[in-house]
């Protein structure tokens, strides 16, 4: 079963005080509210959904998107029920280079709603990607809260690495961007780029570009005005998410505590998400082996007692070798003792030579 052919899922008519601001006790909401709620589109793709004949409320064809829609009545899409409400949830996904973000594309190219991985519900993109591009791209069921993060008046910092081929630009060129610049007729606002190589002698260039907006191919025409053609372009953060360590085609669901603190404000009342995340499993902590006691021996009489083994001989430390004076023996110090030092001298030193031979008689 392809990934949009799912059931409809987290439908409601959670409240907001910004678009129902007069009506403090009715529980009512827009119809592109409620759908965008349940993630079955943003609101502006609701408006067409509309016009194509495929929404419903009560059995009847809805021609307009000025209609509310209260807690008892039925609202259809393509004949499937909206179901009951649901709480935000966000995930994390690397989107691939090749892939489309769209849910079905007129040219057939691969959806990135085509090649998600499985288990996730109906979910809707914050924003999009382009064939080319790659990175971070937040996943939602709640169209409101989708709408919210891609809205300019949010300032959610968007944070690209691109490669882009070229030369002559250096750093000073890149900081004139801070003061916004106009491209084609369009202004784009502030944006934050640096060179991560200060060399300019290769022709590609890597590149970290921080921006607020987020406009259509912003990166590209911007850079490309600069004489600066991006063929490698990858989204590293939106908002307060990052890409980390997923790979291309991996999703990863944000807690529902984070979902909560982070985009609290953002939120519907009825979307805010109550539960807490899941407790960490306590850390294995290996058995310790069991002591085992040593039996004691009663020996009988008789018996032969084992006997200690004997390690190799210890190596016999040399004596250090004393003086002469003191190897003397106590004896010959006795002999020595009161005579003249001269004498004792001579002896030991024997008789002394002669000068010459003796003569005869």
């Amino acid at each position: 079963m392809r990934h949009e052919d799912q059931p409809i899922l987290a439908s409601g008519s959670g409240q907001d005080a910004s678009d129902d601001a007069g009506d403090t006790a009715d529980t009512s909401e827009r119809v592109a509210k409620v759908l965008a709620r349940a993630g079955v589109a943003s609101r502006r793709d609701v408006e067409r959904l509309i016009a194509d004949g495929r929404v419903k409320l009560n059995g009847e064809v809805l021609t307009t998107p000025a209609v509310k829609v209260g807690p008892a009545d039925v609202l259809t899409v393509d004949g499937r029920t909206v179901a009951a409400a649901e709480a935000a949830r966000v995930w994390r996904y690397h989107k691939p280079v090749g892939l489309v973000t769209t849910h079905k594309d007129p040219k057939g190219r691969p959806t990135v709603f085509e090649n998600l991985p499985p288990g996730l519900p109906r979910v809707i993109s914050v924003g999009r990607l382009d064939l080319s591009s790659e990175g971070l791209l937040l996943l939602t069921n709640d169209g409101e809260l989708a709408r919210a993060l891609e809205l300019p008046a949010n300032a959610l910092v968007r944070r690209y690495r691109a490669r882009a081929r070229g030369r002559g630009v250096t750093q000073a060129v890149l900081d004139k961007l801070r003061d916004g610049v106009v491209v084609e007729g369009v202004a784009y606002g502030p944006i934050d780029a640096r060179l991560e190589d200060s060399r300019t002698g290769g022709a590609n260039q890597w590149i970290m570009v921080t921006l607020a907006e987020g406009k259509n191919r912003e990166v590209r025409k911007v850079l490309d005005s600069l004489g600066l053609t991006v063929n490698r372009l990858i989204r590293l953060n939106y908002g307060p998410f990052e890409l980390g360590r997923l790979k291309p085609g991996e999703a990863e669901e944000v807690a529902p505590r984070i979902v909560r603190d982070r985009l609290g404000p953002l939120l519907a009342v009825s979307a805010v998400p109550q539960g807490e995340e899941a407790p960490r499993p306590a850390p294995v902590q290996k058995a310790k082996p069991p002591k085992v006691e040593r039996l004691k021996v009663e020996y009988q009489p008789g018996w032969a007692r084992p006997k200690k083994r004997e390690g190799p001989p210890r190596p016999k430390k040399a004596a250090a070798k004393k003086p002469a004076l003191e190897r003397s023996s106590p004896a010959s110090a006795q002999r020595g003792a009161g005579k003249p030092a001269g004498k004792t001298l001579a002896r030991r030193a024997g008789p002394p030579k002669s000068a010459g031979p003796k003569r005869k008689g």
